[in-house]
């Protein structure tokens, strides 16, 4: 990629935040502005969608989510290179990204000097992340970003429900299905978070902030 324009893509439903950044790149000739996209309908019915080398992705996007959004672009397009952009560095948040492929994550009053370093240092294969993202995360190590499981929609049901405190018994109750069924769903979490018990699983989820997450549950990923 360093031998050619890099071909950017924004997506935000906030116009000025498409408007801003497509001044700054404007003023940078080795980049490319493909289109700036208020909607995801929008982005996913580009018909040049497969020429993105970087799309910015607004996090908290309407009735989606850049988590989500994140995941689905990756798995069609592996070779998209994917920044977060956000208002805020909510710790759990920005683990999910990184987790479901995102390169980076910056806040979006982020120096413009912030978005063009970090960029280019994605494009080379690297993990990034705007300085005060980075203060938040001084403590983390990389491999623990992607330490987070994807989980099916039963198991996040389940372990939201571990997370309060019910019994096996009162889960198979609560969600019409056999304890059998519970006690295996069980096992797979903890193989999945690699813990020995039910106790271990729900320290995991309050250390990685996911009780707080406001995508956990539904839509935890």
């Amino acid at each position: 990629m360093e031998n050619k324009k890099l071909n950017i893509a924004i997506l935000d439903d906030h116009p000025l935040i498409i408007e801003g950044l497509t001044t700054l790149f404007s003023n940078h000739t080795e980049f490319n502005l493909l289109g700036g996209f208020n909607q995801s309908e929008e982005l996913f019915g580009f018909e040049e969608i497969d020429k993105i080398d970087v799309l910015l992705l607004d996090i908290f996007f309407g009735n989606n989510n850049g988590i989500d959004i994140c995941f689905d672009l990756k798995k069609k397009y592996p070779k998209m290179i994917i920044l977060g952009i956000s208002s805020q560095a909510e710790r759990s948040i920005v683990l999910q990204m990184i987790k479901q492929g995102a390169s980076g994550y910056l806040l979006k009053t982020a120096k413009n000097d912030e978005y063009i370093h970090c960029i280019k240092e994605a494009a080379k294969g690297k993990i990034v992340f705007g300085k005060e993202v980075q203060a938040t995360l001084d403590k983390i190590q990389i491999a623990d970003l992607k330490s987070i499981p994807r989980l099916t929609k039963r198991e996040k049901e389940i372990l939201a429900l571990l997370i309060k405190g019910k019994s096996t018994q009162e889960i198979s109750e609560e969600l019409f299905l056999s304890f059998l069924t519970i006690q295996t769903h069980r096992r797979n979490l903890l193989q999945k978070f690699d813990v020995k018990n039910s106790l271990e699983l729900i320290n995991f989820a309050n250390e990685n902030g996911l009780l707080n997450d406001p995508y956990f549950p539904p839509n935890f990923s």
